[in-house]
């Protein structure tokens, strides 16, 4: 006769094996509902030559159709699309950094942009990103480790701490790594890993399942963790 204990292992592995498998068919699917239902709502934006009548239910008082939020998708894709294409030439240049000039100038809304940009362009810059190099930290407290990018470093405070360097760490919080931490830290107290930043954002978004190949390859030891400056 199967012991309970048997059938608890057997139900935990499995569902584990198969939580694996699921959960990324689920967030994908999330994504994808939640990418239309964002559209659905600039449908009236981005259709708006086109009659309500036409583009929603129950004679333009009920929501709009599926077909017309993919063709919103389609058509937000292709002025996306045509915006970068725009902003390689000299004019498109020139009128972006016009407009960007007026967005800072907004008050708060200057605040918003520019760190919502300069968090873009550390995640999205296949160039010199603003994040460097990808490190383990002991955060939020001793012997927890957590992932971080360093994204500067803080000379003025480490001369006034008696330190040789002190680096400033982002720690970004799972899924969603476009918000978290910024944790001042001794260099020689940071763990650098021998993977680059898309690398680390891979991990975080992933919730930790995707790890890459060469991650034990850098300062990290099969027996321990190994500190380096």
């Amino acid at each position: 006769m199967i012991s309970s204990k048997k059938i608890l292992h057997w139900c935990r592995s499995n569902f584990l094996a198969g939580l694996v498998i699921i959960l990324p068919v689920i967030i994908s699917i999330g994504i994808i509902i939640w990418l239309f239902g964002t559209i659905s709502g600039l449908t009236d934006f981005l259709l708006f030559f086109l009659p309500r009548e036409l583009t929603h239910k129950d004679g333009g008082n009920g929501p709009v159709y599926w077909y017309w939020s993919l063709l919103s998708l389609i058509v937000a894709v292709l002025l996306t699309s045509a915006v970068g294409h725009f902003a390689r030439y000299y004019i498109g240049k020139k009128f972006i950094l016009m407009v960007e000039s007026v967005m800072l100038k907004i008050p708060l809304l200057n605040k918003i942009y520019s760190t919502v940009k300069q968090i873009n362009e550390a995640l999205t810059s296949s160039k010199n990103s603003s994040f460097k190099k990808v490190v383990l930290i002991e955060f939020p407290r001793k012997g927890l480790y957590s992932i971080g990018f360093i994204a500067g470093e803080s000379n003025e405070l480490a001369k006034e701490l008696g330190e040789e360097k002190i680096v400033n760490v982002f720690v970004p919080t799972t899924p969603n790594p476009t918000t978290g931490f910024i944790v001042m830290v001794p260099e020689k107290e940071l763990i650098k890993l021998d993977i680059n930043v898309q690398d680390g954002i891979k991990m975080i978004i992933s919730l930790g399942s995707i790890m890459p190949e060469n991650v034990n390859n850098g300062n990290i030891k099969e027996v321990g963790l190994d500190k380096t400056k």
